[in-house]
């Protein structure tokens, strides 16, 4: 009997463990669900049986949330997203097109997105790429010509156009469009080999065009060398007929001075004779002293010695 009872004993004590364990695991997991901690940079949208809950729990740690929510996390931080699209310009030809999107989830939206497509990853697979794609292909169609594309305003006028729709586009959806940007376009391979040649005949046509240059500045500078050479010989030609005109008005005058004035000769051969005879060692001869104008005949002998 005392044995029946014992047995009895540890089997209730063996019951009420296992009931302690089994209520300590619930408690454990129910206290988990009690909170919920969301990552900076993200918030959390709850759902219960399926109902999506309107307002979102941002980031940090909320206490006390129905154990029985269901959380979808969504990253609002701004994010890049990388596409490549065939665009066709007017001329029927296809150019490559590389863009980026950089973009992020609203915040206060999130409940609206996982209704309508889902999560985050839903929201950039559904909404953003393949709109993405076909905004870019429908712009692209505005260009004439494929290597207009090379034009630092048509790039500039496609990122904005493509901006403009998927703004538009993305804004009613929940999601915030920050910036288009052109990373990269590849002509086909014959237009880039034609606008290769195009450019390397323009840098020649520049080449022989500073070659010309280059000989017309030294052209001009021979040029101006003659031309400076030439005034030179001119105003020394000038300068010796002013001379020359100088020295024939002197003799003129000197002519007429003396046709008036025939006592000027005389006067003149008295001085030279009085030089001279300055001079010990000169002789003087006259050649007619009766002459109105004796003219000495010198003769530089050898010096007088003593």
């Amino acid at each position: 009997m005392k044995k029946y009872y014992l047995y009895i004993n540890m089997n209730k004590q063996s019951i009420t463990g296992a009931a302690l364990i089994i209520i300590l695991i619930i408690v454990v997991l129910a206290g988990s669900r009690l909170y919920v901690s969301v990552p900076a940079g993200h918030v959390a949208v709850a759902t219960l049986f399926g109902e999506v809950v309107d307002k979102p729990y941002e980031e940090g740690l909320t206490f006390p949330v129905n154990p029985l929510y269901e959380f979808t996390f969504y990253d609002i931080r701004e994010k890049e997203l990388k596409e490549s699209a065939g665009v066709p310009s007017q001329d029927q030809l296809t150019t490559s097109v590389d863009v980026s999107i950089k973009f992020r989830i609203d915040g206060s939206q999130t409940p609206r997105i996982l209704q309508e497509t889902g999560t985050f990853e839903d929201a950039v697979r559904v909404q953003i790429q393949p709109k993405l794609r076909s905004v870019v292909r429908e712009q692209g169609k505005s260009i004439v010509r494929a290597e207009d594309f090379f034009l630092q305003q048509t790039q500039e006028n496609l990122q904005t156009a493509i901006f403009s729709s998927m703004s538009d586009y993305l804004n009613e959806r929940g999601i915030i469009c920050l910036d288009i940007l052109i990373r990269d376009i590849s002509l086909p391979p014959f237009i880039t080999r034609a606008i290769e040649s195009k450019k390397e005949r323009e840098q020649e046509v520049q080449k022989e065009k500073a070659e010309l240059e280059r000989f017309r500045m030294e052209q001009q500078q021979i040029i101006a060398q003659a031309e400076a050479k030439r005034e030179a010989s001119e105003l020394d030609a000038e300068q010796r007929r002013i001379l020359a005109d100088a020295q024939a008005y002197e003799i003129t005058q000197l002519n007429e001075a003396i046709a008036k004035n025939p006592a000027y000769v005389q006067i003149q051969a008295l001085e030279a004779l009085k030089a001279i005879s300055a001079n010990p060692s000169s002789k003087i001869y006259f050649i007619n002293g009766d002459s109105p104008a004796p003219l000495p005949l010198m003769n530089m002998g050898e010096p007088l010695t003593k």
